[in-house]
């Protein structure tokens, strides 16, 4: 089964990785990271495939793709 990494408090909170996850296996926190934003985390880890979109367009380069 894939699965992601997020260096949550490397994430400024864009939310690219969200709107490009074709699964929709990430959200946004409610919570804030080190950086005092709101940072993407692994939501449905069964949905995903490992297509690695969210790593893809991430602009910081804060996740990784495990297959």
């Amino acid at each position: 089964m894939p699965r992601i990494e997020i260096k949550k408090d490397k994430c400024k909170g864009c939310g690219l990785c969200v709107h490009f996850c074709p699964k929709l296996c990430i959200k946004m926190s409610e919570k804030l990271n080190a950086r005092g934003v709101q940072y993407a985390e692994f939501a449905l880890p069964d949905k995903c495939t490992g297509c690695k979109s969210c790593a893809l367009v991430c602009p910081d380069v804060v996740i990784e793709v495990f297959k």
